[in-house]
């Protein structure tokens, strides 16, 4: 069985509420969970203490049992300081597509042709 520390969605539309769930990676987003470990107020700002909740003695007794957090949970226990979060480089994450460069090369071809 694969653990998972993910987020959880709660709250009204519009208004969303997380909880930081540890679970099956197998059951659904806002299904079944083992156990709430912490909560994650996106809508209150970024310095309020109350925006992300942990019980850190239990995030480090899930993360020795060996449950993999997602993305996002990491970047929440790398601010706790409870995980080391390597910095991510995508370099061509800017880099238009295919259609994108073909549409400027006859974009330029067009602007091109009248001059001359």
């Amino acid at each position: 069985m694969s653990l998972k520390i993910r987020l959880s969605r709660g709250g009204k539309k519009k208004e969303p509420f997380y909880s930081i769930v540890v679970a099956d990676s197998r059951s659904p987003r806002d299904g079944r969970f083992i156990e709430k470990i912490g909560t994650y107020s996106p809508t209150l700002p970024g310095d309020a203490e109350k925006r992300v909740v942990l019980k850190v003695e239990r995030v480090q007794d899930w993360l020795a049992k060996g449950a993999q957090p997602t993305d996002r949970v990491a970047r929440m226990l790398a601010q706790a300081g409870l995980v080391k979060r390597d910095a991510r480089n995508n370099p061509e994450k800017a880099v238009p597509g295919k259609k994108m460069t073909e549409r400027a090369k006859e974009k330029a071809e067009k602007a091109a042709a009248p001059a001359e």
